[in-house]
């Protein structure tokens, strides 16, 4: 099933945070990591990225692989610095009041891997 970040919001009701154009890109996957030099070895290109870390580190890794967005759960606040840097670089932030094991849940039915 092709998804794309959009879909994430219209469709599941995540809230848009950040990035604007990037609501287009295409997910291919789906990945759920806090430990930021583990998600830099194992996430893939395309993937959606679930993570509690809110702070301008994952907006510069989200960028680096290629990532389809980030996805906040249980509605962790998010730093300013962080949204900025992402505007700047057209990476979409999501966030939900979901857990990440709802929101993996959620995703993983809707066809997401």
């Amino acid at each position: 099933m092709k998804m794309r970040v959009k879909d994430l919001v219209e469709k599941v009701g995540f809230r848009h945070i950040a990035g604007k154009t990037a609501l287009e890109k295409e997910l291919t996957g789906l990945y759920c990591c806090d430990l930021l030099s583990w998600v830099m070895s194992h996430a893939k290109q395309g993937d959606a990225w679930i993570t509690v870390q809110t702070h301008v580190n994952v907006v510069a890794i989200a960028s680096l692989l290629d990532l389809g967005c980030i996805i906040i759960p249980e509605d962790a606040e998010i730093d300013n610095a962080t949204v900025d840097k992402a505007v700047d670089e057209d990476i979409a932030i999501l966030a939900t009041h979901l857990s990440s094991f709802e929101i993996f849940k959620r995703l993983y039915e809707q066809g997401l891997r």
